[in-house]
């Protein structure tokens, strides 16, 4: 698979709000429709939240989820990875309960408890759209997002173990390296596993070039050749570090859930907008994007006829 670029696309997540964008997908239709899209332009990976569709809110019921799982797998190909990441303040136990249902080929699976500080991003608005936002944001100035070792062991156990699930494991710093190292150690995660290296959220490691290096170094001094990697950064250095990644041979994250841009000042449409602008820099790089088929083979899936929707 040497020079495929596995490019996964995060939807909706449950940092942004839905007074920052119109394009932000909201109802299961809207979540559904943007992922079919995103898989159609090329998404290998659709990494999902679920939201309220009255106001917006991220929500851990299982039952909205399940109102776009079903019809996203029927109309497309890609792997559906779930987030254990919820939203903010959820417990553990709401974080799983869609995943446990839901049993899929993926979930997204965070490697430490750290400050997740957005809270800056109510500074831009002055009008809402719905009461529960500016309170929402605000309030992660006092706010430590939990991924205790017992937490990721459960997870690592309950769903991995019990489901055959595989996980996108997030790193937002380099600790979490460490973190996950820990359990490969104790054979609580197998080869070839998915790391995922975040930049630029407050309160995980800034989007510096040279703190990419130095991930992918560390990564590569803990996991040796056993691991796929994949990059995302929030914001405006969405685009530079993905592009990083696939000349550096990894993989790419983009989507709504990490930017609402598709250029300086200029919001984007939709999902599969930010997957066409990726896949073009990728090709014009002179590599090929996966397919789903070749993602799987690529993380040793179980598959889209094993899950549980």
């Amino acid at each position: 698979m040497a020079g495929k670029v596995i490019i996964s696309v995060a939807i909706t997540g449950g940092i942004h709000t839905p007074t920052m964008s119109p394009y932000l997908p909201i109802t299961p239709d809207d979540i559904a429709t943007q992922s079919i899209d995103a898989a159609k332009a090329g998404a290998a990976i659709i990494h999902l939240h679920a939201r309220d569709p009255q106001d917006g809110r991220p929500t851990p019921d299982p039952a909205v989820f399940m109102q776009f799982l079903p019809r996203i797998k029927q109309n497309c190909d890609a792997v559906v990875n779930i987030t254990t990441g919820g939203g903010l303040n959820m417990t553990v136990d709401q974080r799983l309960a869609a995943p446990l249902q839901a049993k899929p080929e993926m979930c997204s699976l965070n490697m430490g408890s750290m400050n997740f500080a957005i809270f800056g991003l109510a500074d831009r608005y002055k009008d809402w759209k719905h009461d529960w936002e500016q309170p929402y944001l605000r309030g992660t100035d006092d706010f430590i997002f939990r991924n205790t070792f017992s937490d990721i062991g459960r997870i690592l156990k309950n769903l991995g173990e019990a489901h055959g699930t595989r996980f996108e494991h997030e790193c937002y710093d380099v600790g979490h390296l460490y973190n996950l190292a820990y359990f490969v150690d104790k054979g609580l995660v197998k080869p070839p596993f998915f790391v995922q290296m975040i930049f630029g959220i407050l309160g995980g490691i800034g989007a510096d070039m040279r703190n990419l290096m130095f991930m992918k170094e560390t990564a590569d001094k803990l996991f040796g050749k056993d691991y796929q990697w994949s990059v995302l950064a929030a914001g405006k250095n969405q685009m530079a570090f993905c592009t990083q990644a696939a000349l550096m041979g990894g993989n790419v994250r983009v989507g709504l859930e990490d930017s609402l841009y598709i250029g300086k000042g200029k919001l984007a449409t939709s999902n599969a907008e930010q997957v066409r602008k990726i896949r073009a820099i990728i090709e014009e790089l002179g590599l090929e994007v996966a397919t789903p088929a070749e993602a799987r083979q690529m993380l040793a899936l179980k598959g889209g006829d094993r899950v549980g929707f």
